[in-house]
């Protein structure tokens, strides 16, 4: 009779907080401490973890699973900021202006969160300085993201949104060109702050002039240089121009 399989054992929370860059470099008696105050939580696909202009109480770590991150107007259309997973952090902005969470997180898959209480987190702050600084670090990155979205929906318009987005997922050195779309158009358009139709629209566009052909939710960039003009704020006649030359 064959063995039944041995699983592995969930992390413990020292273990989980010790994946954190804020937390990296405390002994492990102040990690088994900091564990020891950490709260679990575990959401829902489409669950709420927390809403915009909800009082901050603390900090969030994502132990499992994912989150993402983002606003919704009153007439219904989104704007996602940035999707997160395990070692991430959330919430840390409005733990040091006592305001509201600035937008709304939810879960995206089955996810395992540990919370940290505020008083807790700033008490760590005036003993371990270090900690401090490193949040400052990635507050500082969340508002050059920041300041990037806002560049992107007030001076490009979607084709060339969508040819960065298709870029980026294509990455550098020996890029993929054969890409799988998990997002739906409406999921997409939420991250590049704009609608379903306007993104169905911007496929068809590079589909047209050739860059990319479609099936489905696979992609597939046939001119990987004029997507890349493209993304670089060239327009699609300058790209295939440009194309022509090189």
């Amino acid at each position: 009779m064959a063995p039944e399989p041995r699983h592995r054992p969930s992390m413990t929370h020292a273990e989980l907080l010790r994946r954190v860059r804020y937390f990296s470099s405390l002994p492990a008696t102040e990690l088994r401490r900091l564990a020891e105050q950490c709260a679990p939580r575990t959401l829902q696909p489409g669950e709420v973890l927390f809403e915009e202009g909800q009082p901050c109480q603390g900090l969030f770590l994502v132990a499992e699973g994912s989150v993402e991150v983002g606003q919704t107007s009153v007439r219904g259309r989104e704007q996602v900021f940035h999707a997160e997973g395990p070692g991430a952090t959330l919430g840390e902005g409005p733990l040091f202006d006592r305001g509201g969470y600035i937008a709304t997180a939810v879960a995206t898959a089955p996810t395992r969160i540990l919370f940290l209480r505020r008083a807790d987190l700033l008490d760590l702050c005036h003993r371990h300085p270090r900690v401090a600084l490193s949040i400052l670090e990635t507050l500082a990155r969340r508002v050059r993201l920041f300041a990037e979205i806002v560049s992107n929906l007030a001076f490009r318009p979607v084709p060339e949104r969508l040819a960065r987005y298709l870029s980026m997922r294509a990455g550098s050195g020996a890029p993929r060109t054969d890409l799988e779309i998990e997002l739906t158009q409406a999921q997409l358009a939420a991250r590049l702050g704009t609608v379903r139709e306007l993104v169905a629209r911007a496929f068809s566009q590079l589909e047209e002039s050739g860059i990319i052909t479609r099936k489905r939710r696979r992609v597939v960039i046939r001119d990987l240089a004029r997507l890349d003009a493209l993304a670089r704020g060239e327009p699609m006649a300058a790209a295939a121009r440009h194309n022509n030359v090189t």
